[in-house]
């Protein structure tokens, strides 16, 4: 992966007994299967150069959901992940049942160089989280993702 690898991708919110819950997924395979803090992520991709970032996070969203993202997009900026890649993010409210998402999947030699494919989803599982528990879910890097929705959320509450 080149050091300019740039991902899209969505973070759907609902409000929860005046609560703010995030949609995170978890990804598949077995690199990730035991991990739980700090593996989770909005859904997201690689877009190629020249196509349009928000297409590719709601193109992403979609294959590793199975749910058409629709609604106001509201951006929430860029973040450099650990590996290099920048990822940038919109926010938009949804509602999704976690146990309905079907994801695409990918193919890779498992166990490593014995020659084997085998087929894993992209994303195997998906759930809602309080911001705080996601803090803590989240890819340490997209956390800042969830501090932009708390602002951007916050400011559109009325003063008192």
């Amino acid at each position: 992966m080149s050091p300019k690898a740039q991902s899209a991708g969505l973070l759907m919110y609902r409000f929860r007994d005046g609560t703010i819950e995030v949609l995170l997924v978890h990804p598949g395979g077995p690199f990730w299967a035991q991990r739980d803090l700090g593996a989770w992520s909005i859904p997201k991709g690689e877009f190629d150069p020249g196509e349009e970032p928000l297409a590719a996070a709601r193109r992403e969203f979609t294959e590793e959901t199975g749910v058409s993202a629709e609604g106001s997009f509201v951006p929430l900026g860029s973040t450099t992940q650990k590996s290099g890649k920048v990822v940038l993010a919109w926010a938009f409210q949804g509602d999704l049942d976690p146990a309905r998402i079907k994801s695409n999947a990918f193919e890779m030699d498992w166990p490593p160089r014995s020659g084997l494919r085998r087929e894993f989803p992209e994303v195997d599982r998906a759930a809602w989280f309080s911001v705080d528990e996601a803090r803590a879910k989240i890819l340490p890097a997209q956390a800042a993702f969830l501090d932009e929705l708390v602002r951007i959320l916050d400011a559109r509450q009325p003063q008192h």
